[in-house]
């Protein structure tokens, strides 16, 4: 049986997900995620073993084209267009800390 989700867990998600929540927020997201695990629970109760493996139904396939490097011209004015600009490089926000 998977566990109820802990309101300690959703600040923990919401921090990786950068939300700022209220308490009540909070107590509302533990609530729903735990009852989509507990939904989940319930689905590794169902006896899968005569059913074939199935990775789509629809019969399509992934028409993929080769990767091909583009040259840019005008790269130097893209990076100037950006908000935040060093070294001809568009600077981000750091993704980690």
């Amino acid at each position: 049986m998977i566990g109820k989700i802990s309101k300690k867990e959703v600040e923990k998600i919401a921090k990786l997900a950068r939300l700022e929540l209220s308490d009540k927020e909070v107590d509302t997201y533990a609530q729903q995620l735990s009852a989509i695990l507990g939904y989940v629970d319930q689905l590794q109760e169902v006896d899968t073993k005569n059913v074939e493996i199935t990775s789509q139904v629809t019969g399509l396939s992934n028409i993929m084209r080769e990767d091909v490097v583009e040259s840019f011209d005008n790269s130097e004015e893209l990076v100037k267009m950006a908000p935040e600009n060093q070294d001809n490089l568009i600077k981000v926000k750091a993704v980690f800390e």
